[in-house]
């Protein structure tokens, strides 16, 4: 009987231990991964309210500038023999038409007939689109450019933002998701706040819910 007691004993002081070991842990995690995201948390928690209400910040307002220029029409193949753009020096054209203008953005769409080929580029509140003669080599650019509350909901949206971005994104997505189950471990292991906190996860897990099948029926 005795030597059973102690062996409860020890058993219970392991448990209180690794219980112990556990909150410690998610405490730990909580708070550096919150630290740690603190501004991807702040640009995504900002750019929701200027998404949702982008009249309040001039999200609308934009500048385009319209350039033009020449590119060695050697680049653009010859309209006669190829007619479709498949011989266009694609890489080369681009390169020219950055180093003049100091374009920025990923490089979109490009299409060509026996007359024109047309360029594009496209970043965070930003795009440019150009227009060549195939047979002068001569060109339009006009580049557009919103303001800097468009830039931040395009880094919200993840749109023309390149797989770099993405990463960002995906990364930000992981731990907010671990933020907030670390935070929801925690209210177990604080005894006066337990229920409080665990009734008003379940309200506001109600009340989203809610208006999220409000909104779908």
């Amino acid at each position: 009987m005795s030597s059973g007691r102690v062996f409860d004993g020890g058993r219970g002081d392991r448990v209180r231990q690794a219980s112990r070991l556990f909150a410690a842990t998610a405490r730990w995690l909580h708070i550096y991964l919150s630290l740690f995201a603190f501004a991807t948390m702040l640009l995504f928690s900002v750019t929701g309210l200027t998404l949702n209400h982008p009249e309040w910040f001039g999200a609308g307002e934009a500048t385009t500038e319209d350039l033009a220029g020449a590119i060695d029409p050697a680049l653009l193949g010859d309209p006669a023999a190829d007619p479709d753009g498949l011989r266009i020096d694609r890489a080369g054209v681009a390169a020219a038409i950055r180093a003049a203008h100091r374009v920025s953005g990923m490089e979109g769409e490009c299409r060509a007939d026996d007359r024109e080929c047309t360029l594009s580029w496209k970043g965070p509140g930003y795009a440019a689109d150009a227009v060549i003669d195939r047979q002068t080599g001569r060109y339009t650019l006009a580049v557009t450019r919103h303001g800097a509350v468009a830039i931040l909901n395009d880094l919200h949206k993840g749109r023309d933002t390149g797989a770099a971005w993405s990463f960002v994104i995906d990364v930000t997505a992981v731990l907010l998701t671990l933020v907030a189950l670390t935070g929801l471990v925690l209210i177990f292991f604080i005894r006066r706040r337990r229920v409080t906190g665990l009734v008003t996860t379940v309200i506001g897990t109600v009340l989203l819910a809610a208006v999220a099948i409000r909104l779908l029926l």
